[in-house]
């Protein structure tokens, strides 16, 4: 349904989110394969904390359509084009309704769903056969559980809009990844007060998706044996679900 993604040396790949966790180990897998990358965050510093060699620091907020523009504008100027672009910006915060906060809500969505489509609006342009566009989403986009008040529902639209923008571009040659991760360790997971099932180290989690960007499919999830439980449960009825997300979370 995608491009197979074999072979990395040379390829241009733009990873808007890099600073840290999943984002930060990426971007060290692919650049040992001999990826041209490009490294996009709010803090340059941090950037530049990854000792990386040879790659091309463009810092911007994902969420600021105007500053995406302007890092697009120049790597375009030293490129001349991009193969892949990969959304790996995030935020979580554990919420539930008896302590809803709007404005963090409001927050948590702008980041992991806003900011994503404002990223298409300035690459779409640029995808060409054989690349495209790769947005990391979550297993909590799946079905409402409990804690992921503000955290779900912006994964859940963004599963869904790579889902509809696949089907434009499918036809062109141009790849749209979802990438559906379980848990993983990061200063975000690090807010969560329960146990996390088949938790994987940032490192696990990149080559998890290098692998599944070998294998050409729509989406790529990982822990299987943890995915593919939360699948399961996102096709039974809602009354057996439910219960069941209420058994297993104690929620």
């Amino acid at each position: 349904m995608n491009p197979a993604i074999v072979d990395w040396q040379g390829r241009r790949v733009w990873l808007v989110g890099a600073s840290s966790g999943i984002g930060a180990a990426l971007a060290e897998n692919l650049a040992a394969r001999g990826a041209r990358l490009a490294l996009s965050a709010r803090r340059v510093e941090r950037l530049q904390g990854l000792g990386l060699a040879d790659v091309l620091l463009l810092p911007c907020d994902a969420t600021d359509v105007a500053a995406l523009a302007a890092a697009r504008a120049e790597l375009v100027a030293c490129w001349g084009g991009v193969d892949l672009v990969i959304y790996l910006a995030g935020d979580y915060q554990p919420m539930r309704a008896d302590d809803f906060d709007l404005a963090l809500a409001e927050r948590i969505v702008e980041v992991n769903f806003n900011a994503a489509l404002r990223l298409v609006s300035v690459v779409l342009g640029d995808l060409r056969p054989g690349g495209g566009i790769a947005f990391f989403a979550s297993v909590a986009g799946y079905r409402g559980l409990p804690r992921a008040l503000a955290y779900g529902p912006g994964k859940a639209a963004l599963i869904h809009f790579a889902e509809c923008l696949h089907l434009d571009l499918a036809p062109r040659g141009i790849g749209v990844w979802v990438v559906n991760p379980g848990f993983v360790a990061s200063q975000l997971t690090a807010r969560n007060d329960f146990a996390m099932p088949a938790l994987l180290t940032p490192a696990q989690a990149a080559a998890a998706t290098v692998d599944g960007l070998r294998g050409g499919k729509f989406e790529i999830h990982f822990p299987r044996r943890f995915t593919c439980w939360l699948k399961l449960l996102a096709l039974l009825p809602y009354g057996w679900s439910f219960r069941l997300i209420r058994r297993f979370t104690g929620g």
